[in-house]
């Protein structure tokens, strides 16, 4: 029995250790394996902030360089010594510039000089622009969307800028010589004849009147410019498709500024809203006696009612 005792005793007491050596390997295990969590922690963070930090470096370096390019740029639009040379002319030369813009050349064996600057187009782009805001206003024109100044500055600069671009780039096909300043020089002095007829015929509506001055001014400052591009073209080909497109281009915008803002914008609103018709008035008239029963005398007339009412009378 005491055997037994001390064999139980013994036994106890292994099976207790066993049970506490497996409990101090389960905290070793998990001690490593935190330690191990807290490691790949460590380099998941570390990577993390170093990419945090490369991307910070990137758009800082982006934004420098995009705020470099546009300070260049501001600098570069803002300095008016750019523009200068465009707008630096007398006014007696801008004045002689417009009576030649009226005189059609003969020497086109040469090339004619075009000038250099945008002051007089400009103002003339927008002394148009003016006078066909004073058209619509008499008129009457109503824009359903927009206003009058936004049209008639889209139509003006519209023309001036898109017209001088395509012909330009008929220009460079036809292989002339002539740069896109000098087009848009050449273009917008060429408006000159068209602020002429617009003005006046706006003001004296007579149809006689504007074909006669849309033949002769219009057709001189068009002869103008048609003048100078075959000086300036080579091939006849050459300078009937670019010359014929630029006077068809400009005088059939001199009518699309009469008629369009004018008199067809009015039989437009005619039309919507219905002419100004006075009310239907009776008006007497003769009508012929067609039957003669209208030429009976009333006494006759008397009697037969009677007759027809006594015969009622009598069923």
């Amino acid at each position: 029995m005491e055997n037994m005792d001390d064999t139980s005793g013994s036994s106890f007491e292994d099976m207790g250790e066993l049970h506490q050596r497996l409990r101090e390997e389960e905290v070793d295990a998990d001690a490593a394996d935190a330690a191990a969590a807290e490691e790949e922690d460590g380099e998941f963070l570390g990577m993390k902030g170093f990419k945090g930090q490369l991307s910070r470096q990137v758009a800082d370096q982006m934004w420098q360089a995009g705020k470099r390019q546009a300070s260049r740029a501001f600098s570069l639009y803002a300095n008016i010594d750019i523009l200068r040379p465009y707008f630096d002319v007398e006014p007696a030369q801008v004045r002689s510039r417009l009576l030649e813009s009226m005189i059609p050349i003969k020497m086109v064996n040469f090339p004619q000089k075009i000038a250099g600057e945008l002051y007089g187009p400009l103002m003339l782009v927008f002394t148009l622009v003016a006078i066909l805001l004073h058209g619509m206003k008499t008129s009457d024109t109503i824009i359903r969307e927009g206003t009058l100044m936004g049209t008639a500055i889209g139509t003006c600069f519209g023309y001036w800028l898109g017209v001088s671009s395509f012909i330009y780039f008929l220009a460079y096909l036809c292989n002339a010589q002539i740069t896109m300043l000098q087009m848009l020089a050449l273009l917008g002095y060429g408006l000159f004849g068209h602020c002429i007829v617009l003005f006046i015929t706006y003001n004296i509506h007579l149809h006689a009147l504007f074909y006669l001055f849309w033949l002769l001014v219009g057709g001189l400052s068009t002869l103008r410019m048609v003048a100078v591009l075959v000086s300036r073209t080579v091939g006849p080909t050459q300078r009937l498709l670019l010359c014929g497109t630029l006077a068809a281009l400009h005088m059939l915008f001199l009518l699309y500024l009469h008629f369009a803002y004018h008199k067809v914008v009015e039989g437009i609103l005619d039309t919507l809203e219905g002419p100004n018709i006075p009310p239907i008035q009776r008006v007497p008239r003769d009508i012929p006696a067609m039957l003669p029963a209208a030429r009976l005398p009333t006494t006759v007339l008397n009697a037969t009612a009677k007759a027809v009412a006594v015969t009622l009378q009598s069923h």
